[in-house]
């Protein structure tokens, strides 16, 4: 072959090398920068804060974050099991336990996110201390956020309970000195129910949705090692729970600016639980 054949055929092969890089080699390296995280639709303080959590991603690591939003709490996690997202972030701790316990134990944490404080409201008092002998308090009824709004009692000095507790029922109140009547309802019910009780522990996406603000509660959940496990997840197989572009997502999120985000999204309803000691 001639000097010239040969480098028409060199030209041709690294031609071909070439489209098979576009082709094949980029567009694996593209979809690896992808990742999509489940997350609760219809809120859209949250929605502002990861698009600022995926422009930092997508800023300072090349990482291109999609989301797929859910309607009901009890779809993320399977999505995630199944493989049809890569990450959620849409529970605490105590949600994921349950979950894992019932399907294999397959779904882990990989970084906190926030707290939202549960709280305790009142249209007949302004204080704890002002509740009466046989005075109702409405809690939820499912058994996470049961739990949650009977430590909150606990801790208000309105009841005991059980030491050693993972989650808390109302068999497990061992002082009750008001004989407090202690009525369980659904949690997106609470807030209806205020009214008619003279008290009622109200998660605080249903106490921003019946127009109740925090500064009006009378007791606030405090932060210490009771309340770790209502801490905000975001969650992973547990066989990806190292990969890189995951906790590059992470490291996304617990950022000033997000910190500085969620403040002024939410004031006091909402803490940055990343950095912050459960004592």
């Amino acid at each position: 072959m001639s000097k010239k054949g040969w480098l028409i055929s060199g030209i041709a092969v690294v031609a071909v090398a070439a489209l098979a890089y576009v082709s094949f080699g980029h567009q694996g390296t593209s979809n690896n920068k992808t990742v999509t995280v489940g997350i609760m639709s219809a809120n859209k303080d949250d929605d502002d804060i990861w698009k600022s959590v995926a422009q930092t991603a997508k800023d300072k690591y090349g990482v291109t974050i999609k989301f797929k939003q859910f309607s009901d709490y009890s779809q993320p996690n399977k999505a995630l099991q199944n493989g049809d997202i890569d990450l959620n972030s849409f529970q605490h701790y105590a949600f994921l336990d349950a979950y894992n316990k019932k399907n294999g134990n397959e779904l882990t944490s990989i970084g906190e996110t926030a707290i939202s404080p549960i709280r305790l409201y009142s249209n007949s008092y302004k204080s704890v201390s002002d509740f009466k002998d046989g005075d109702t308090i409405v809690v939820p009824n499912d058994p996470s956020n049961e739990s949650r709004a009977l430590y909150l009692l606990k801790y208000a000095g309105l009841i005991e309970l059980k030491s050693g507790l993972t989650l808390a029922t109302t068999k497990d109140i061992t002082s009750n000195p008001k004989n407090l009547k202690i009525k369980e309802v659904s949690a997106d019910q609470t807030a209806r129910n205020l009214p008619d009780v003279q008290g009622a522990v109200i998660n605080g996406n249903y106490a921003q949705s019946a127009g109740l603000k925090y500064q009006d509660a009378i007791f606030v959940e405090p932060l210490n090692k009771d309340s770790h496990q209502w801490v905000n997840i975001i969650v992973a197989q547990k066989k990806n729970k190292n990969k890189k572009i995951y906790q590059d997502v992470v490291k996304a999120y617990q950022t000033n600016k997000t910190k500085q985000l969620i403040k002024e999204k939410y004031g006091e309803s909402e803490v940055a639980a990343w950095d912050k000691q459960f004592n």
